[in-house]
């Protein structure tokens, strides 16, 4: 009996969607130190934007922003199969695991480090470029400010239960028609709250950065982010398809209507 119910296909399924989702926030939380150009990347000249009267602005994105893509797509995915308990079962578990793994990082950067491997095992990165301390980096490197983290993890929260909120509401309107509609419309209204929440805490309150400044960099986020749900909603339509073919016709619309009763 305990084989059958870890091997029932829609517990297999619940497992490789939800290590996907946990691991994909949980990268993204630490790579996330990296800011990086979006245009230089794609090989063109910066924007210089002015939103709010804040001017010189560019798509300037934090490297979470590659990753996050699949957390949309494993949230609406999962959404559709296992309900709004299923998703928020794992949102609490990510945050619940991130908020882990920080401690962990920070036990790591407290201790103390050997006298070689900090001053003498310097990585060059470039010809004439060597790093000349290799605990200071690793400290500027994993040691995010406080303030980020608590806002990160709580706008990661609110906007994980405004998604399946508003996935649910757009549903129970259309059936099973339009997934285009409840997975790109759910994305899109809880990333707006999302972009806002994660720089008003982390640099609005934490910080003192000027609200309007703030504002800024997140409508340039958002702008982003709202193209990123757009692309990858061909994406949502195969994932269905695969999920469908793995499970079968009959055990696929069973789980998509306890996922509704749920």
């Amino acid at each position: 009996m305990p084989g059958k119910i870890i091997y029932h296909k829609s517990n297999t399924l619940f497992i490789i969607l939800g290590g996907f989702f946990v691991t994909n926030a949980l990268i993204a939380e630490f790579v996330g130190v990296k800011i990086f150009s979006l245009e230089r990347t794609l090989g063109f000249d910066p924007f210089d934007w002015s939103v709010f009267g804040v001017e010189g602005l560019g798509f300037n994105l934090t490297t979470g922003v590659l990753l996050w893509p699949v957390v949309f797509i494993m949230t609406d995915i999962i959404n559709e199969y296992y309900g709004r308990r299923g998703v928020r079962f794992l949102s609490y578990l990510a945050a619940g695991l991130i908020t882990y793994a920080f401690l962990m990082v920070y036990m790591a950067i407290s201790v103390s480090p050997n006298d070689w491997w900090a001053l003498e095992s310097g990585i060059s990165s470039e010809p004439g470029e060597t790093v000349q301390n290799m605990d200071i980096a690793f400290q500027k490197i994993f040691g995010q400010g406080l303030w980020i983290i608590i806002g990160s993890l709580i706008a990661f929260l609110i906007g994980q239960i405004v998604d399946v909120f508003v996935f649910h509401k757009i549903k129970e309107k259309t059936g099973e028609k339009k997934i285009w509609l409840r997975a790109t419309g759910s994305t899109l209204v809880s990333q707006f709250i999302d972009s806002y929440v994660v720089l008003i805490i982390a640099f609005y309150i934490g910080s003192d950065w000027d609200i309007v400044r703030v504002l800024a960099i997140g409508t340039v986020n958002y702008i982003y982010k709202f193209g990123i749900a757009i692309i990858v909603t061909p994406f949502i339509y195969l994932g269905h398809y695969l999920i469908d073919h793995y499970l079968g016709k009959d055990l696929a619309e069973q789980m998509k209507e306890l996922a509704m009763k749920s």
